[in-house]
């Protein structure tokens, strides 16, 4: 067995990437499989417009009146 990374052989150096890579697509097959139950109608793609009403003024008596 192998101490050292430096002293390691092209075999234990094989394995660590192996190991690397399948930890990876793990990590990223997760967080795909997250995301699929997301709500994607609230993404930047597709904004809801708001419109604005008709003006409202404010009078010191506390009434409104519309313009």
């Amino acid at each position: 067995m192998n101490h050292s990374i430096h002293s390691a052989d092209r075999a234990t150096h094989l394995k660590i990437v192996v190991v690397a890579l399948v930890a990876g697509i793990g990590v990223a097959a997760f967080g795909i499989a997250a995301r699929t139950g997301a709500d994607y109608s609230q993404t930047a793609q597709s904004t809801q417009v708001i419109k604005a009403g008709k003006p409202v003024v404010v009078t010191s008596s506390g009434s409104s009146e519309v313009r």
